[in-house]
């Protein structure tokens, strides 16, 4: 990976955040096409490989005689992030996942390429530290099916965690408890050739206290059969949007294991400064945090996350 290329992103996006506040209206709107054109090139030659791919899949999938008005899409999400803290100045993590959808399957079918999995979802990722899980090949492909393209249920076969096959089904679900509050749930299970079986039970319960503020309440349980043991996360975030362009989110993020004794591992505050800046499909983030961790013995480790994130394709 070019690191130099993430810091000019960054120094580029950190230039523009003081216009971006400064300046409204249509003037604004206009401004950022005409400068850094590059960046338009790049976006373009981006979201064009995803489709051609998408559409590959889709053709190879074709029924003689079905004709299908809807065109293949493809959405892929790119992160480079670097994280350094004190102890640990070398921590970058840089994440990305393509997804195809297939109308010649009735958008039943998806095809997912990540190097990361559901245990360590993109945009929540713990601080300066390797995943618990214990994989530094992260790289995963399936094949997701669903019953309906609005199905709760999803099934999954593929490879991933170091080219291992595995299968996983999952259900997933939201419901109003107010009209002010929403409780989401997901449940899965899973079974890796070598890992063994796993499973993973989350709730998240968001309340809006306006239009601009969130608070939000995360918990995961993960079971995982390699190590006979249970992992946890709990978090408490607030969301706030300040624009359509800038959000903070502010939070506390636990975690810990079953064994040998229900113990906390780790815990972390931050402060996550996100801002759509330069392009609408391009995002960067400033990310203050402190991490107490257990193999530290606690000490405060001090850090700053400085990340970049484009978006490219179609949603």
């Amino acid at each position: 990976m070019n690191f130099k290329y993430l810091i000019l992103l960054m120094s580029f996006a950190a230039l523009h955040c003081q216009s971006a506040q400064d300046e409204q209206g249509a003037a604004q709107k206009d401004e950022p096409e005409q400068a850094y054109p590059w960046l338009d090139d790049m976006h373009e030659n981006i979201a064009q490989s995803v489709q051609d791919t998408a559409i590959w899949f889709d053709d190879f999938f074709f029924l003689d005689g079905v004709m299908h008005q809807e065109v293949a899409q493809a959405e892929a999400r790119i992160r480079l992030g670097w994280e350094p803290r004190t102890r640990e100045l070398n921590q970058f993590q840089n994440r990305f996942r393509v997804r195809v959808r297939l109308p010649n399957l009735k958008n039943r079918l998806d095809i997912v390429l990540s190097d990361y999995d559901d245990e360590a979802a993109l945009g929540n990722e713990r601080l300066g530290r390797d995943d618990s899980f214990g994989d530094s090949d992260r790289l995963n492909l399936a094949l997701r099916w669903r019953s309906r393209p609005n199905s709760g249920f999803s099934h999954r076969i593929g490879v991933g965690r170091g080219l291992q096959t595995f299968v996983k089904s999952r259900y997933r679900n939201h419901y109003s408890l107010a009209t002010d509050t929403l409780l989401r749930i997901e449940g899965s299970v899973y079974y890796y050739s070598d890992d063994g079986f796993g499973s993973h039970f989350s709730s998240k319960f968001d309340y809006s206290a306006n239009v601009d503020t969130l608070y939000r309440f995360d918990n995961n349980f993960y079971y995982r059969d390699r190590t006979k043991d249970w992992l946890w996360r709990h978090s408490w975030q607030s969301l706030h949007q300040f624009n359509r362009k800038t959000a903070i989110i502010t939070g506390y993020y636990i975690e810990g294991l079953s064994r040998p004794n229900y113990q906390l591992n780790e815990h972390y505050v931050s402060m996550r400064w996100r801002q759509n800046a330069l392009r609408e499909w391009l995002f960067y983030e400033v990310e203050p945090f402190v991490l107490w961790r257990r193999d530290e013995h606690f000490s405060p480790s001090y850090g700053l996350a400085l990340r970049v994130e484009g978006f490219f394709g179609h949603s």
